[in-house]
């Protein structure tokens, strides 16, 4: 069986930044309280006419494209996983396709919030696995800043804009790629961390928008306990299944939510933190940008034989763990 392997990673952060300092003069917080709290001191906001998820993924497939020395018409297939596509439909990931000049490939949207590239990188795993692509992009990007109320303080500190992606190709070398994947949800916990109005059950209306029910609600404490309990118990169950012990982990790329998440889930597996992949502090939540963006942060980084794990815990809930051999 042919494996799945990574053989190009890109990123792409905006330019402009929203630093806890700017945050101060807009609700009522402060630079310690923030820190303290998430571990975050700036995030990255998307502006300009006409830009916004796409715009985004365009530049993500053109690093992967330009790193691996290949053209757009050698895409088979692209799947972005996101929360905030640049329309209802069609599908972000068909407007990207479009505007890098993909005319070979195929691909659609997932949306499982910020487990979202998990879940497509699983996915894109099974093209690649059996026989049916040869090279697949897979894509995590948010605009959270266009659902964002930014008079809301407990959601407009944590969350910023980005995304990365990557390029998954056949080897025939089972040693290295995406070697196993554990992925959960639970309905009921959609209570605690959603967007109220937009979608079938509540359309737009003015009395929605009146509402301020078109941004991001979270409740915060029982999301902080169900990720960090649900991210420690796949990595446990992937670890087992794998028959690995965390010692033998190089490296561990957790959802960039909080940093007191990120800290929990580190101490709980006895792992260290200096082996722990953080950039929440430079970029925020960026929802299912956040593990490609560690990964395209820290490549220069990883080794031919790194093994990494890879979690994340997101809306609806959705969360999981999945076990990674570097490739190059």
């Amino acid at each position: 069986m042919s494996r799945a392997v990574i053989t190009s990673i890109g990123g792409f952060v905006p330019d402009d930044i929203l630093s806890n300092q700017d945050l101060e003069k807009m609700v009522d917080t402060t630079d310690e309280w923030i820190t303290s709290r998430t571990g975050i001191k700036e995030r990255r906001i998307l502006k300009g006419e006409g830009k916004a998820t796409s715009y985004m993924g365009v530049q993500i497939v053109n690093e992967i494209l330009q790193k691996r020395g290949i053209t757009p018409d050698q895409i088979e297939m692209l799947i972005c996983a996101t929360v905030t596509g640049d329309m209802i439909f069609p599908d972000t990931a068909n407007t990207i396709l479009d505007k890098v000049g993909a005319k070979n490939a195929f691909g659609y949207d997932i949306n499982a919030a910020c487990s979202g590239f998990l879940f497509a990188l699983t996915t894109a795993t099974k093209f690649i696995e059996s026989g049916t692509f040869k090279k697949v992009i897979v894509l995590g990007i948010d605009m959270m800043s266009s659902i964002i109320d930014y008079k809301d303080r407990t959601t407009c500190i944590i969350f910023g804009d980005g995304g990365g992606g990557v390029l998954l190709e056949p080897s025939e070398d089972e040693g290295y790629g995406i070697i196993d994947s554990i992925l959960k949800a639970d309905g009921s916990g959609r209570a605690y961390l959603h967007m109220k109005a937009g979608g079938s059950l509540k359309p737009p209306s003015i009395d929605s928008v009146l509402a301020n029910e078109h941004y991001v609600y979270q409740d915060g404490k029982p999301v902080f306990k169900a990720a960090v309990t649900g991210m420690v118990s796949t990595i446990k169950e992937l670890l087992e299944r794998n028959k690995l012990d965390m010692e033998e982990i190089d490296w561990l790329v957790p959802h960039q939510a909080n940093m007191r998440i990120i800290n929990s889930v580190a101490e709980m597996l006895d792992f260290p933190k200096d082996k722990v992949m953080v950039n929440i502090h430079k970029f925020g939540n960026t929802t299912a940008g956040t593990l490609p963006l560690c990964l395209w942060d820290y490549e220069k980084r990883l080794k031919k034989g790194d093994k990494i794990i890879l979690s994340a815990f997101g809306g609806g809930f959705t969360w999981g763990s999945t076990y990674i051999v570097w490739n190059y």
